[in-house]
């Protein structure tokens, strides 16, 4: 099994339909070893469960707004394991309000709040990690989406935070890299998601990228983990720094 006797924190499970849940489900399978983050109550109680099935009893409080939660997930986490061997970064957040109309109108507040929570917080993450990512070389993964690239409607100020978040994988590839660490980014293609629940016409969306892909058919849940996998394993030792489009072909369209 690909990621027998490593262990893993994944960050950003929402419920059973989280992307990072498929994720979570598949390195399980592979032999990994769990811990999972939740960044409230509310969050916890859905997470708790889940993290159970996997046989996982480390699961940590995470604000990460706050770099004193930050600190103390992964002071909790190290007196556990001193070292680990990947961390998954499935984390976004941005205000309703700021996915409906013009993104000329995003708020100062919200395009702060968007930025810090989807962009910042993986390079919180990063720092505190690096130590216990370096003893066994391992690998961080983060989860993006087409609107870093191109303009969708309604994504907005979460577009910006990705392309802020794409842009952070890359410089976070050159400082981590001198210590064996590597950083990459899935661009998973429109899926029916919590976080994907607030943009408005996401129905139209998905009918779209089933329509226009060369594959003609949306992403599921097992194509995201399946490469995620490859990612966070030894078999993509050789590779930092990319963006990986899980979306059957869609983002090479044109017209």
């Amino acid at each position: 099994m690909l990621m027998q006797g490593k262990r893993v924190l994944v960050c950003g499970v929402a419920n059973e339909r989280s992307i990072a849940w498929s994720i979570a489900q598949r390195l399980h399978s592979e032999g990994a070893e769990l811990a999972f983050s939740y960044p409230n109550e509310a969050i916890e109680k859905r997470v708790r469960p889940l993290a159970e099935s996997l046989d996982s009893a480390l699961v940590l409080g995470c604000d990460v707004t706050k770099d004193e939660e930050i600190d103390s997930m992964f002071a909790e986490l190290a007196a556990t394991w001193p070292e680990i061997d990947a961390v998954v970064h499935s984390i976004a957040f941005a205000q309703r309000e700021e996915l409906k109309g013009r993104f000329l109108e995003t708020s100062r507040q919200g395009f702060q709040l968007a930025l810090d929570i989807s962009a910042y917080s993986l390079v919180a993450m990063a720092r505190r990690a690096e130590a216990l990512l370096a003893a066994r070389r391992g690998a961080m993964l983060t989860l993006t989406y087409f609107g870093a690239e191109k303009v969708l409607p309604h994504y907005n100020v979460m577009g910006v935070a990705k392309a802020a978040l794409e842009s952070s994988v890359r410089y976070l590839a050159a400082d981590l890299g001198p210590n064996g660490v590597r950083i990459n980014a899935l661009s998973a293609g429109p899926m029916k998601t919590l976080s994907a629940a607030g943009i408005t016409g996401f129905k139209t969306m998905l009918h779209h990228h089933e329509e226009r892909a060369p594959l003609h058919r949306n992403t599921t849940g097992d194509d995201v983990a399946s490469t995620a996998l490859y990612l966070l394993s030894d078999l993509s030792a050789g590779v930092t720094g990319e963006v990986v489009h899980v979306d059957g072909g869609y983002n090479i369209i044109g017209m």
